[in-house]
């Protein structure tokens, strides 16, 4: 890297620190009102799980009303002032994703916990933990926030204590088009391992997609799939829900936490592992029918 990459780079570190440090300060010092409400989480076009795993997209009481947890890190000013108004005036209802016990979202989500001393209603809504430490797959028992402290909550995790609530993605109608299974084996690759050129080649022989699709492709490429094998957790999530076998490549503290368990395996072998995968049915039906008494205990509260 070359010393005036470096320093712009680091520059520019240095003015989005400084600037969050800044909105959380001011959010902290505004007078707190809920006068609607904003759906907070993860908007990413480049990664189909995380932008289609928010409520706001399938309620009619939510239609418009949604906000990136990542805008408090932005200089744009207008992009910042509109985070600092939409958490002030509104109150929030925070998720899908896995926005737990990851360091990216651990500013934000400490903010929106210690709100609710100031009259804030908050909701937690399909969120999730999300290590990427290894050693701590299958043994996450706790969050980096009190979720005691919000009003509603709704985890995705259903080992916790609390209320579990799968992601509202399944209430898509997509899942509700007919597939043929035209393909024994696919590969769904998370949007960081598609890079990997080496894995690709590696892999070649077999059909794949990622998760940078659009929606329609990836569940079309699902639906004609008998068995997927992938390290996107949302793969894994709606290919249940279609009742395909299942073999997932954890990356994440996220994928050992789902109700229902798939095979676990990695790239290296997951092919010793195809007879060992098992379907589940009525899984779509379960997870629509708790998203939707879920929702409206929400909106009772919100008063929506």
């Amino acid at each position: 890297m070359s010393i005036s990459k470096f320093i712009k780079r680091n520059l520019t570190s240095f003015q989005r620190s400084k600037q969050k440090k800044k909105v959380i300060s001011t959010i902290y010092n505004t007078e707190q009102k809920n006068e609607d409400v904003i759906n907070i989480h993860r908007i990413d076009e480049n990664n189909v799980g995380d932008f289609f795993c928010a409520p706001h997209l399938y309620f009619d009481e939510l239609k418009g009303k949604s906000l990136d947890i990542f805008d408090y890190k932005s200089t744009d000013q207008s992009v910042s002032d509109n985070f600092i108004n939409s958490v002030s005036n509104n109150s929030l209802i925070i998720g899908g994703g896995g926005l737990l016990n990851r360091g990216s979202f651990a500013q934000q989500l400490k903010v929106f916990e210690n709100l609710s001393a100031k009259g804030k209603k908050t909701v937690l809504w399909g969120v999730g933990h999300n290590e990427k430490d290894q050693s701590r797959f299958g043994k996450v028992n706790s969050y980096n926030i009190a979720t005691d402290k919000f009003g509603m909550v709704g985890v995705r995790d259903f080992s916790t204590k609390n209320t579990w609530v799968p992601c509202v993605s399944c209430l898509h109608p997509i899942f509700d088009t007919p597939y043929s299974v035209s393909q024994e084996t696919g590969i769904i690759f998370h949007k960081k391992t598609i890079k990997d050129k080496t894995l690709l080649k590696k892999l070649k022989e077999y059909p794949s997609t990622s998760n940078t699709t659009n929606l329609d492709d990836m569940i079309s490429f699902i639906g004609k799939s008998e068995t997927i094998v992938t390290d996107s957790y949302h793969a894994m999530y709606w290919s249940m829900l279609l009742g395909k076998k299942v073999i997932a490549i954890p990356n994440s503290s996220n994928f050992y936490d789902f109700k229902y368990q798939p095979v676990f395996s990695s790239f290296n072998d997951f092919d010793t592992q195809l007879k060992n995968t098992q379907s589940y049915t009525g899984l779509l039906e379960e997870c629509r029918e708790i998203n939707l008494k879920f929702a409206e205990t929400v909106f009772n509260y919100l008063n929506l």
